[in-house]
């Protein structure tokens, strides 16, 4: 089954169930705003939001350089942003704040239909529920993003996040707010199965956690090793 959407190329990924806030300063954008807002009561309010593979642009009036428009090249996976709060500037622009829902592949970007890019997207299978298997990876992946975390933040005794227990819901969060490469994060989003999803997190976390104890391990200051030597 495929779809109609209006597109908003991003510089980042975006995540089911995760909040996206924007600001709306370009005119096509704004107007992908209002024709959300006129739509008929109880319609859905959702565009897609795909991630920039490669290309900027500098949009006419804009002023500087911004993703989007006809020579930026998308990823083929994008997830749907539901509009939950608008509002209007004093300028013209908006201020929204939408949260991540379907994912979705797409099959075809039309650069012309409207004054923002729309796509075909066909829709792509989330699972229903856990079993035994995203159980167990789901508490391996908790447990080690607490490591992770406790990393991040060396100064904190505790790390006190509650953490959904649903599997897949806890893999789209971690994968959403771990320090990850737009790349890892593409990669996540587009893997279908949850357990596969939190098996990529795993392996994700142990390189980010390595790489964090190397940095811990350094007996000086990173700057210091950047800094010319002193002379004698």
């Amino acid at each position: 089954m495929t779809a109609r959407l209006p597109v908003f190329p991003l510089a980042t990924v975006l995540f089911p169930g995760l909040v996206l806030p924007l600001h709306i300063f370009e005119e096509r954008y704004r107007a992908l705003v209002r024709d959300l807002l006129g739509r008929p009561q109880g319609a859905p309010r959702e565009f897609g939001v795909v991630a920039i593979r490669r290309g900027w642009e500098v949009a006419p009036g804009a002023g500087r350089a911004v993703p989007g428009g006809d020579e930026v090249v998308l990823h083929e996976v994008g997830c749907t942003a539901e509009l939950r709060q608008v509002t209007e500037l004093d300028d013209g622009g908006f201020e929204i704040v939408t949260v991540g829902r379907r994912r979705f592949r797409v099959v075809d970007v039309d650069r012309t239909a409207a004054p923002y890019l729309t796509a075909e997207v066909a829709w792509l299978p989330e699972p229903a529920g856990a079993n035994e298997v995203t159980e167990l990876l789901a508490a391996r992946v908790i447990a080690v993003f607490r490591q992770y975390l406790g990393l991040v933040r060396p100064g904190e005794q505790e790390v006190s996040e509650q953490l959904p227990e649903d599997p897949t819901v806890l893999s789209h969060l971690v994968a959403a707010t771990a320090a990850l490469t737009v790349t890892d994060r593409q990669r996540l989003l587009a893997i279908d199965d949850t357990a596969a999803r939190l098996r990529a997190e795993l392996r994700l976390l142990n390189r980010e956690a390595a790489l964090l104890r190397q940095v811990r391990a350094v007996p000086v200051p990173l700057t210091e090793l950047a800094a010319p030597p002193a002379p004698n």
